[in-house]
């Protein structure tokens, strides 16, 4: 049961950030993985979509229903597909200097031992490539930041 959590400084607003996660029809634009996107409903507050996602030819759907509190967090929930469950959060704190203190978490398990044990076999790479697929697709939409804080990782756990 892959699990982890980390906290980041970023150089963008809290609301920048909270609208790079809660874009999730761009997904398929700037994640790895990411094969198609199908939003089903959204809302100020709660968003149902569908992703599917892709790797060396296997391909899975997953249903979620996204939780938003804008701008301070949104909450992922499974709904559908091949695990036995999903918490993922994200949390956005201003850092009083025109920044973001950026708390992110994801714990899940597959139904399948096989998919279990490969994913405990590859989570660390494929969370730090999914990591900085977001990273640079912040830096893409709203710069670099160099007038800001600088990125930096202040925490970081994760167990297989």
């Amino acid at each position: 049961m892959p699990k982890h959590s980390e906290t980041r400084h970023l150089p963008y607003t809290p609301e920048q950030l909270f609208n790079l996660v809660a874009d999730v029809p761009s997904y398929r634009e700037f994640l790895p993985w990411v094969a198609a996107v199908r939003v089903r409903s959204d809302s100020d507050t709660e968003m149902v979509a569908d992703l599917v996602v892709g790797f060396k030819g296997l391909r899975e759907n997953f249903t979620s229903l996204v939780h938003k509190r804008r701008p301070d967090s949104i909450r992922v929930e499974y709904v559908d597909g091949p695990l036995k469950y999903l918490h993922n959060d994200w949390g956005f704190r201003p850092d009083g200097q025109g920044g973001t203190l950026l708390d992110f978490s994801v714990d899940f398990a597959f139904r399948s031992a096989i998919f279990e044990m490969l994913a405990g076999q590859v989570f660390d790479r494929a969370l730090r490539k999914m990591i900085n697929a977001f990273e640079e697709r912040a830096a893409e939409l709203y710069g670099t930041g160099t007038d800001a804080p600088g990125i930096s990782s202040s925490s970081a756990t994760s167990a297989a």
